[in-house]
């Protein structure tokens, strides 16, 4: 394959991290690139622009980068075109990243229901102008775009969008093939994928959706032409998919299939790495509860000890729980497959009429923009 290219940024092998809400904050992100030896591109979790703006505490810790991240990647929420230019701005001007990705695929209530993610590309003017703003405030920073196929099968956008998005100077777009209806269920639909890439061949297209494993992505990427994969839910719990990554877009190597005892240790290490970028161990080990059943699905622990685990309150704590384990099990057979929300169809909370014109603006409002960051 050639490399995939992001502006300036020449993206080898081409395989990128999902913003994940809660998931892809900066201890993540260090783990991911870590097993992947550096290689790939591995985006923030989403950041609104208003609290961006305005200086959010919280959001000005979700926009730290450590030092070794290059290219800085910041993935923007927004549904005023006037407050993501700003936004926009702010971080070219002030060097805050290196890639500004923009999100038209967040499915959850609290997002489309004020007409932002999945949801916003169904106003066609409204898309053009926010990805008008963004790029025309964005300096010499890439601009990219990340979306579903539509709001439901009866309301289908993407290929609307790519061609707006090429016409506003988009540098690559990414698509989840699944409907917002769908949020995570059912099968994610790799034909969408390849019509997008055949209907915008000016710019890269990278496919998103049921990569499981690195053969899912060389498969997606031999089955719809794509120019690069995006990885979410399957590197749940199993940062080390990147090393394999890169084993098999390179052809290099065989893929990682840890015992017990080495999960065991990248547990410890993402616990530990979250406490300091917290400032605060205790509170680290809290956030990293919600990563022990990824960590060991399909090991053969108990429920009372996976329970102790999953409310560990300090460091010292998850070490001695861990050492009760049987450490020397074998990676489980199953454990590459599907993880993480698998939620199948819903119906699609919006604004008030947000569906009697595909171009008019009407249910966005003053509020529309979240004040709070991360999803």
């Amino acid at each position: 394959m050639t490399q995939l290219q992001i502006g300036p940024h020449a993206v080898q092998p081409p395989v990128v991290l999902a913003p994940m809400a809660g998931i892809t904050n900066a201890p993540f992100r260090t783990l991911c690139r870590e097993f992947s030896g550096g290689k790939g591109l591995f985006v923030s979790e989403m950041i609104t622009t208003r609290a961006l703006v305005e200086r959010n505490e919280k959001t000005m810790q979700l926009i730290h980068f450590d030092e070794t991240e290059k290219p800085r990647s910041i993935q923007l929420y927004g549904v005023d075109p006037d407050t993501v230019g700003k936004a926009v701005r702010m971080i070219a001007e002030e060097d805050l990243a290196d890639h500004i990705d923009l999100n038209f695929g967040c499915p959850v209530p609290k997002v489309t229901r004020k007409g932002g993610g999945s949801a916003l590309p169904y106003k066609r003017h409204l898309l053009r102008s926010i990805l008008r703003e963004a790029v025309s405030n964005a300096g010499e920073l890439p601009v990219t775009m990340k979306m579903r196929k539509g709001i439901d099968d009866d309301h289908i956008t993407y290929l609307d969008a790519g061609r707006i998005a090429v016409e506003e100077g988009v540098t690559a777009i990414a698509l989840h093939g699944r409907t917002a209806a769908q949020h995570y269920g059912g099968t994610a639909d790799w034909e969408a994928i390849a019509r997008l890439k055949e209907a915008v061949p000016e710019i890269p297209v990278l496919g998103n959706g049921d990569i499981w494993s690195a053969d899912d992505a060389l498969r997606m990427v031999r089955e719809t032409g794509c120019d690069g994969v995006v990885v979410g839910r399957g590197c749940l719990g199993r940062p080390w998919l990147f090393g394999d990554l890169v084993a098999a877009f390179e052809g290099t190597g065989t893929y990682a299939r840890p015992t017990l005892k080495e999960v065991a240790a990248v547990m410890l290490r993402h616990a530990t790495l979250l406490g300091e970028w917290l400032g605060d161990e205790a509170r680290g080990v809290i956030d990293f509860r919600k990563h022990v059943a990824w960590y060991t699905k399909g090991f053969s622990i108990g429920s009372e000890l996976r329970k102790k685990l999953a409310i560990a309150s300090s460091l010292d704590e998850l070490d001695a729980l861990m050492s009760e384990l049987d450490l020397d099990q074998p990676w489980p057979a199953g454990a590459d497959g599907p993880r993480g929300r698998t939620s199948g169809r819903n119906r699609v909370v919006l604004p008030d009429g947000w569906l009697d014109d595909p171009y008019d603006r009407a249910g966005v409002t003053a509020d529309a923009e979240l004040d709070t960051s991360g999803g």
